[in-house]
């Protein structure tokens, strides 16, 4: 897009908090800060702030919220901010709804800007709902017919019709966030900010919001700004996104690109990060992974060594589930043609010779059946890496291959 579309220009924005204390300081600290100002001096406790890692014990009474923060948005784009909690994400909206200022930097905007940053903000819970939808068009700077033209749209996409005439005071989390989305959307603006509030409302209706954020941006060319830490929905939702980590950017890219950057870079202590399972005490003594890179389309082996004494039959179960805990395979000794392992061995190969799961980062669940019995389960003892690959051989990778042609989905047990 060319740059005479950039709706949102955040120029180095940084926001500082005193820590245990409401408000800026004592007095002593705002007569220094007033000193300072008046001789062109930069403010003194500009220079004792910390970072905002909520990890640590502060050595400092201030803090860094956000630090240097540098971004731009194109007109029509919907930009994911994802980060842990904690990592700035909604100090940041706020400062673009204009709740609070920044301590350093400027925000340049086109157009209306419309936010939904908590569960009912900008309700008065003594009003009834269809009166709050024409107070909140009216701070938009909305005239009384234009919200009159959208008043039954809103209605209907809230879900609220029952209701409508009742207080908010007397509404749901789930029915306010309906309502304060209704109206956020269908009036209007021309940036529209959503906080992580959608994961209040059920299921039914998170989908409904995130098709009409999708309408909002393709088919009227307005501009999202989403926060959230549903990973499947910023991927599918966002065109672009920034993660956030004490308080600065530390990527920007894609959505899809900026969402593995984020789990690789906030890795569960729990997952091995070898292609080895080891365990003497456990009836599973150890899993491994023989190939040193995994390929879409390609081979993959599992090695599972197990003490099999005392049984007389096993079963061994493995799942492999993406980051998002999503389950994409399960495989079972059970569908091998003898229905079960040979206990007289105690080492068992899973074989898959094309791999079908796509680029990206996955785990293994195992699971060990003996004698109709569940004697052991592990979560997340495994972790691996597949790289993309040429899977239906269309001659677009160029990388030799050596398999053999074999049904795609198949794997066996030896």
């Amino acid at each position: 897009m060319p740059k005479t579309d950039v709706i949102l220009k955040v120029d180095n924005i940084s926001k500082q908090y005193r820590l245990g204390l409401v408000g800026t300081g004592t007095l002593s600290h705002d007569l220094n800060r007033w000193w300072s100002k008046i001789r062109g001096k930069e403010d003194p406790y500009l220079k004792v702030s910390e970072s905002n890692d909520r990890s640590t014990i502060s050595k400092s009474n201030y803090v860094w919220a956000l630090q240097d923060i540098n971004f731009e948005v194109q007109r029509g784009e919907v930009l994911g901010i994802i980060g842990k909690n904690g990592a700035g994400k909604s100090t940041l909206l706020k400062i673009l709804s204009r709740v609070t200022s920044p301590t350093n930097g400027e925000i340049k905007t086109k157009g209306r800007i419309a936010s939904l940053l908590e569960v009912g903000t900008g309700f008065h819970p003594e009003m009834t709902g269809k009166e709050n939808i024409y107070l909140n068009g009216a701070i938009l700077g909305m005239t009384k017919a234009e919200i009159k033209q959208k008043e039954d749209e809103i209605i209907e996409f809230s879900g609220c019709q029952r209701y409508i005439n009742t207080p908010v005071k007397r509404y749901s989390s789930g029915m306010r966030v309906r309502l304060a989305f209704a109206v956020a959307a269908h009036l209007e603006p021309d940036i529209l900010v959503v906080d992580e509030v959608l994961a209040v409302g059920d299921a039914e209706f998170q989908k409904k919001a995130i098709g009409k954020m999708q309408d909002i941006s393709k088919g009227d060319g307005r501009t999202v700004l989403f926060v959230s830490h549903n990973m499947a929905a910023v991927k599918s939702l966002c065109t672009r996104a920034v993660v956030l980590e004490n308080g600065k950017v530390i990527f920007e890219g894609s959505s899809a690109e900026s969402v593995v950057f984020y789990l690789q870079n906030n890795k569960s202590k729990d997952i091995i990060t070898k292609y080895q399972y080891d365990c003497s005490e456990k009836p599973i003594k150890s899993i491994e992974i023989l190939e040193d890179v995994l390929i879409t389309g390609e081979k993959m082996t599992l090695r599972i060594r197990i003490d099999t004494k005392n049984y007389t039959k096993i079963n061994l179960h493995l799942g492999i589930y993406d980051l998002n805990d999503e389950k994409i395979l399960h495989l079972s000794s059970e569908y091998c043609k003898e229905g079960s392992l040979k206990t007289k061995k105690n080492i068992y190969e899973c074989f898959m010779p094309k791999l079908t799961l796509t680029e990206g980062l996955y785990y293994i669940n195992a699971g060990l059946v003996a004698d109709n019995l569940i004697i052991e389960e592990i979560k997340k003892c495994l972790k691996f890496e597949v790289l993309n690959g040429d899977f239906y051989k269309c001659g677009f990778n160029t990388r030799k291959s050596t398999l053999k042609a074999k049904t795609l989905i198949d794997f066996e047990w030896k």
